[in-house]
């Protein structure tokens, strides 16, 4: 089984990035969970939303709490939340940040036997005009990346169910995910 747990803030789209992403691999024939937690329900408060990919039905409906992958939607989370707790040895950590990887890693205290890609997934949400410049929509760029980073997922079936799940700015959410799919680079 294959766990993916994202960090945003509400707004930012983590919850429909969590349910795109079981989406995607639901297209490719594989069994999906995907559900949010929320604390504070309100705009800009922490959300952490859960996807959960495997071959056999899916039972666990608990929280992911060793994730194999680990999203950020939000680079100010790094401060507020301990973004790399649980994950796997071998484990793959995204960041939305231009922060240098070699300087976040130290940040982060993170180990040589996990990864971390970063992008700049806001700059790319502003470019398709994705939210505003004050308050861009990151997911489907994340998305994109993490499709490249990660290879659970093809980019082919994470665009349809980007298109699916939308609710506006279809094309623009889809070009943004195939941008960011395409520029990724993983270390």
């Amino acid at each position: 089984m294959i766990e993916v747990r994202f960090h945003g803030r509400g707004g930012q789209g983590a919850v429909i990035a969590s349910n795109i992403l079981a989406e995607a691999a639901f297209i490719e024939g594989k069994e999906v969970s995907a559900f949010p937690f929320f604390g504070v329900e309100r705009r800009g408060a922490p959300v952490t939303a859960y996807t959960r990919i495997a071959e056999t039905k899916i039972r666990n409906k608990s929280g992911i709490y060793a994730p194999d992958f680990v999203v950020v939607m939000d680079p100010s989370l790094i401060e507020a939340v301990n973004i790399v707790e649980g994950l796997k040895t071998g484990g793959l950590i995204l960041v939305n940040t231009k922060i240098d990887p070699v300087k976040l890693r130290k940040s982060l205290k993170l180990p040589d036997d996990r990864k971390l890609v970063t992008v700049s997934a806001t700059d790319i949400a502003i470019k398709h005009k994705l939210g505003s410049k004050a308050a861009p929509i990151v997911n489907s760029s994340l998305l994109g990346a993490f499709a490249k980073a990660s290879g659970v997922v093809g980019i082919d079936s994470l665009i349809e169910a980007v298109k699916n799940n939308v609710p506006v700015r279809v094309e623009e959410n889809a070009a943004a995910a195939r941008e960011a799919f395409d520029s990724v680079v993983v270390q």
